[in-house]
């Protein structure tokens, strides 16, 4: 299932998040380690800013507050949330793969689940072929450029199969596992997310 947002939450000396924006460990030990007040001669919306650091990676996180008050209305960086426009058992294992880029194998692995499932939802069956076989397909028939065909080779996406076959192969680093989350943010955006964005965009101008 996929993690709910979480909303504004009061000022603390931890900051409560899901995972750390860095490092992505779950239920970081986020400490406040210092506080930059608004400017008195401020224009704009006079904020508080706030500064956390994970006792993990030592990533910093900032949060604002309003001027005299206690509750945190923004963060950055955010959380890496996965568009719900990408079908959720797809969208489900992308996020377990940006949560699990430390952990590259792991990552790999639900990246190319990813892919499988965003394929399946266009009609690409596991009995048509392994991956990339489907991969080439969908590029046959101009449901994806072949240039990203070729990026899916590009990518390790199959580097878990490979090293069953192959206990010398080199295992992925935390690199080979972002290219493939990369490659698998790519695909769900280009088959899902900009076609639905496109409909709605279709759907306001015909209303107005």
């Amino acid at each position: 299932m996929r993690e709910l947002q979480a909303g504004p939450e009061p000022l603390r000396p931890y900051l409560h998040l899901n995972r750390c924006p860095h490092c992505k460990i779950h239920l970081p030990s986020l400490t406040l380690k210092g506080k930059t007040p608004a400017p008195e001669n401020q224009n704009f919306l006079a904020r508080d800013w706030h500064l956390w650091m994970c006792e993990a990676c030592g990533g910093a996180v900032c949060g604002w507050t309003i001027e005299g008050t206690d509750v945190v209305l923004g963060l950055m960086p955010e959380a890496e949330e996965v568009s719900k426009d990408i079908p959720e058992r797809a969208a489900d294992y992308l996020q377990q793969a940006i949560d699990t880029v430390h952990s590259p194998s792991a990552s790999i692995m639900v990246a190319a689940s990813s892919v499988d499932a965003m394929l399946k939802a266009k009609g690409y069956l596991k009995k048509d072929g392994d991956l990339f076989g489907r991969i080439n397909k969908a590029a046959e028939d101009h449901l994806i450029t072949k240039e990203m065909a070729q990026w899916a080779h590009d990518v390790r996406l199959d580097a878990n199969a490979e090293r069953h076959v192959d206990e010398e192969a080199t295992p992925p680093t935390q690199e080979d596992a972002q290219r493939a989350v990369d490659f698998t943010k790519a695909l769900g955006e280009f088959l899902f997310v900009l076609p639905a964005k496109v409909m709605r965009g279709r759907k306001i101008e015909s209303s107005t």
